[in-house]
């Protein structure tokens, strides 16, 4: 597998979806059999990102491969990866509906039959710290929990996990829905009716052995 030409690829796909803006944001993917981790470079548009600019780390951020800086969020990366080893994928965007609950330092509770199915468990929200900074990394694996496949950073995105790239991505787009969804129902006045844990449970199940081909 081409991990380098995934980073690319997905750089394209991200900055296609409007999931951040800029060279805001930072995508990695995990080799479960050598252990190496592949990250986006540091402040480089997605659109001009080759293989070459990849850069490749082992979870002690000791760089293997690579002639550019990686990404100002390298540690974060590393953190989860070492937390929950059944991850292979990360991706921090910066995508606005989330953001509003960010920037609030509010979590987003599971009240969608997707979101309970995709998102793992509530989205929390880490409390601020600098970009890059150990703080923020600790915060954000804290607040993503055993189950949490999504989290929320104060003030400054999002990062979502998943087993593989496309995982990742299936997590990043619905936590947005869910959040724009979340937006509408309280700028109406109301408040979601919340799902249950047996109906969260039920459906991550459904999910994990009978969905899909």
């Amino acid at each position: 597998m081409d991990f380098r030409q995934i980073i690319v690829g997905s750089g394209k796909r991200m900055a296609g979806t409007g999931l951040t803006v800029e060279t805001w944001g930072n995508i990695s993917c995990r080799d479960p059999e050598s252990g190496l981790v592949y990250l986006t470079p540091s402040a480089m548009h997605y659109d001009i990102i080759v293989p070459e600019d990849v850069v490749v780390c082992d979870l002690s951020g000791n760089v293997k491969e690579g002639r550019r800086k990686a990404t100002i969020e390298k540690d974060l990366h590393l953190e989860i990866y070492k937390a929950r080893p059944e991850v292979c994928a990360i991706i921090h965007t910066h995508p606005v509906w989330s953001m509003v609950y960010a920037c609030q330092g509010r979590d987003i509770p599971l009240f969608t039959d997707e979101a309970a199915q995709a998102l793992g468990d509530t989205v929390h929200c880490a409390p601020h710290a600098p970009a890059g900074s150990a703080e923020l990394a600790h915060g954000c694996v804290k607040a993503l929990g055993a189950k949490g496949n999504a989290v929320l950073l104060q003030s400054h995105g999002a990062v979502c996990v998943g087993k593989t790239m496309d995982e990742a991505f299936k997590t990043a787009t619905v936590l947005e829905a869910t959040a724009n969804v979340y937006q509408l129902i309280e700028a109406s006045g109301g408040k979601p009716l919340l799902l249950a844990p047996e109906e969260i449970e039920a459906m991550q199940e459904f999910m994990r052995t009978s969905y899909g081909q």
